[in-house]
């Protein structure tokens, strides 16, 4: 198993979490699906829920503070000082959504947005450090940023980061890979053409699976929908799926494994 228990690098994708409608729907789903535990939340935090596999912390789960806010997975990324950090992003052309605000002992957190419009949180790590387990099944593996203007975007994170880039871009797909110091720590990319208007730019989180087809059965076996049916790639058999409130995530399989593969 794949673990940490200290705080992550300034600039790693290290926490997310999920707001629902119905937070009833969302333990039975999240927990059918991926086998996580997740107990009822704090009252004094607003239900707020930590999940967590075998015992490990995995994400957040919480019933939605107003009715109108959006069913989607928020990233944060790790930050040594988030107040530092937000004024970063206010002087290379992003906004801060939220300003920084102490959860208890767990820590200190920020939201913001890139200028290409994606919105991401901070966390400067308390006795939450983030994520606990990670690239194993049922645990986060992969994060990226998506947008109308990664071009923008890289500049952007690089001054705020200091990340680095391996572009692998090729013909009309254009993204990169971006390192926290040596090591690659998720990515960023252009969308393009083939998608659609209506979807805004976003980060994408990709939750790791022991076999993709089985859990793409799980999904609408809990009433989730399949956007994308499971397809091969050099990374990783995938597909793009949303829960059964609409939250949109991808699955991700072991390098290797193809459809019909119990390995």
């Amino acid at each position: 198993m794949t673990t940490r228990d200290t705080p992550w690098p300034e600039g790693t994708p290290c926490w997310l979490d999920l707001a629902v409608d119905d937070f009833a729907q969302g333990q039975a789903f999240y927990s059918g699906l991926f086998g996580w535990e997740i107990p009822e939340g704090a009252e004094e935090f607003g239900g707020y829920s930590t999940c967590t596999k075998d015992g490990r912390a995995v994400a957040g789960l919480a019933p939605k503070m107003e009715p109108d806010q959006p069913s989607v997975w928020t990233t944060y990324l790790a930050v040594d000082d988030v107040d530092a950090a937000v004024e970063k992003v206010r002087s290379n052309g992003g906004q801060v959504i939220a300003e920084p605000l102490t959860v208890a002992e767990f820590g200190r957190m920020a939201l913001v947005m890139d200028p290409a419009g994606a919105v991401a949180g901070f966390w400067q790590s308390g006795t939450n450090t983030g994520v606990q387990v990670y690239d194993e099944p049922g645990s986060l593996v992969w994060t990226e940023n998506l947008s109308r203007g990664w071009k923008q975007n890289r500049e952007f994170f690089r001054a705020v980061f200091g990340w680095d880039y391996e572009d692998m871009s090729g013909g009309e797909f254009e993204y990169a890979t971006f390192k926290v110091g040596d090591q690659t720590a998720g990515g960023i990319g252009q969308m393009g053409q083939d998608w659609s208007a209506e979807v805004p730019p976003h980060w994408n989180n990709y939750f790791k699976v022991a076999d993709v087809d089985k859990a793409v059965d799980e999904v609408k076996r809990l009433g989730g929908q399949v956007e994308r049916e499971p397809w091969d790639t050099p990374f990783g058999r995938m597909a793009s799926v949303a829960d059964n409130q609409g939250a949109h995530f991808m699955l991700m399989g072991e390098v290797g494994q193809e459809e019909g593969d119990d390995s």
